[in-house]
């Protein structure tokens, strides 16, 4: 249990230096990764550019809080990340949740 504690709070500190607009917080968005100073996740934002929205529409219409920074970060974070964040964004739609 405490090496599982160890990793998670490893991989944490790694999001965080890696990149500037996205966290990780336990007991935010079931500790899956979202953009800083929000409690939404970067599948969100996958999910919406998956379902053809642009970066301006995001910034504009979806999520007028974010910065396109923050959407192209997410994108970013998804390159690296593409399985954890489809296995989101396909969970996400199953339940039918929106974002």
């Amino acid at each position: 249990m405490e090496q599982t504690r160890t990793n998670q709070a490893d991989a944490d500190s790694n999001v965080a230096t890696k990149y500037a607009y996205i966290t990780r917080q336990s007991g935010v968005r079931g500790g899956n990764p979202i953009v800083v100073g929000t409690r939404i996740g970067v599948h969100d934002v996958i999910g919406l550019l998956q379902n053809g929205e642009t970066v301006d529409t995001i910034v504009i219409q979806s999520f007028p809080g974010l910065t396109r920074a923050q959407v192209y970060e997410c994108l970013a974070y998804y390159e690296d990340n593409r399985g954890e964040i489809d296995l989101l964004v396909a969970r996400q739609m199953s339940s039918g949740e929106t974002s």
